[in-house]
């Protein structure tokens, strides 16, 4: 069997991180069969590799391998690109074509981006993995076909599965094997060694001086964050190479190459800034559950406060904060919160006039109709526009929903009004 460093060296594989090599191997072990992979990983992690590796050390090696970017071809083709097509099949289908599994039969297809086909496409390739059948567009004719599949994708499928975007059955029968390619972040000691690697290519390339860093230039690469992963780290050895002079790179000269928005892991904090319309409606109406709720319980305990002790000036002193913000927008014919004070603290020992206010409070609970999620929603959006002066940027941050969500409230429930 062929060793690790015999298969780096020629299909071109820089590191020593163990799960690279786990994935290597794995791919060896798997290529003499004929079970299908799925290949996992984030994007720019080096996923077309695998299946090239498999091919090649694989009975099928002397047959077609063929790759296919299912993200990059259009619903309305996928099937005759796969398929083929019958002449006549749809508009400017002048004549028969054979699809990539009729082309590659013997031989090995790999299906990039295989999370990105639509879903009748995925119902036709599920039977060519059951049967090795397939129905060419536009015939009636089942044809069969043997060749190898290899997918891959840098989607999270459990998470496709659940949105109903990818077919459980078909998951399970793409991913007989898993193999999963770790991210650049996760392989510190290789970032160096590929970074030495593009350098010396593009030195070639572009007839210079290879580049070199310096040790703290080495340490802000290998602490990145690597969001584009292998293939964001070649553009930026690519970039150094064409334009800095210096050849010694040292850690000043690298941040300028490196988007500060991926410099370190993202903030929890980030997540409520998401432009979700879902996500922040949610938001926005747990803040009213738990308004209502603080008012309630507000409302509970001086209710309790009254019954147990009555209106006496204790109580009132006691709940004065309390009494304030349940009448502070109230514009009924009820009394000014002050004069009530005012009138309940020289009369405290006449029971008529503390019976009345009993009433008048009693009253108020019972005749004020509670606010609905709507009218609090709003009632909140007018409040927060009013403080920011119709700044709707610091409003939306108030709220903690994105300015484009507070934007389409504003015109729904036309408070424009409100706004600069």
């Amino acid at each position: 069997m062929k060793t690790l460093q015999s298969i780096k060296q020629r299909f071109g594989i820089i590191g020593n991180d163990s799960g690279l090599n786990r994935a290597l191997e794995k791919s060896l072990r798997v290529s003499a069969t004929d079970i299908s992979v799925l290949v996992t990983g984030e994007s720019g992690v080096g996923k077309e590799s695998i299946p090239k590796i498999i091919h090649q050390n694989s009975p099928r090696k002397h047959f077609k391998y063929i790759a296919v970017n299912c993200g990059a071809i259009p619903d309305g083709t996928i099937d005759s690109e796969l398929f083929g097509h019958e002449k006549g099949a749809f508009t400017g289908a002048t004549s028969n074509r054979s699809g990539y599994f009729e082309v590659a039969d013997g031989g090995t297809i790999f299906l990039d981006e295989v999370g990105e086909l639509p879903l009748p496409t995925q119902v036709r390739l599920l039977r060519v993995l059951e049967n090795g059948e397939f129905i060419k567009v536009g015939s009636s004719k089942v044809q069969k076909t043997n060749v190898r599949i290899v997918a891959a994708t840098n989607l999270k499928m459990d998470e496709a599965i659940a949105k109903e975007k990818f077919r459980e059955d078909l998951y399970y029968r793409l991913s007989t094997v898993e193999i999963n390619l770790p991210p650049l972040r996760e392989r510190k000691e290789d970032i160096p060694l590929l970074f030495r690697k593009f350098a010396a290519d593009f030195a070639q390339k572009y007839n210079m001086p290879t580049l070199r860093l310096d040790q703290d230039a080495q340490d802000v690469l290998q602490n990145y964050y690597w969001n584009g992963n292998i293939r964001q780290l070649r553009n930026i050895a690519e970039q150094l190479s064409i334009i800095e002079k210096e050849r010694i790179i040292s850690s000043k000269s690298l941040v300028n190459y490196l988007p500060k928005k991926f410099n370190q892991l993202p903030a929890l904090v980030d997540s409520k800034k998401i432009n979700s319309d879902f996500s922040s409606e949610r938001e926005i109406l747990y803040k009213v559950l738990f308004d209502m709720k603080a008012d309630l319980n507000d409302l509970k305990t001086l209710t309790l406060d009254l019954m147990q002790n009555g209106n006496s000036s204790e109580t009132q002193k006691k709940n004065q904060n309390l009494i304030q913000k349940i009448y502070q927008n109230d514009n009924s014919d009820h009394k000014t919160i002050d004069n009530q004070t005012n009138t309940f603290k020289g009369q405290s020992d006449d029971n008529d006039k503390i019976n009345e206010f009993k009433y008048d409070y009693a009253e108020t609970v019972i005749e004020e109709e509670p606010l609905s999620l709507l009218e609090r929603e709003i009632e909140m959006i007018k409040k927060a526009l009013i403080r920011s002066k119709g700044k709707r940027k610091k409003a939306a941050d108030e709220l903690g929903i994105s300015e484009r969500t507070l934007y389409r409230k504003i015109k729904q429930y036309d408070l424009n009004e409100l706004e600069e």
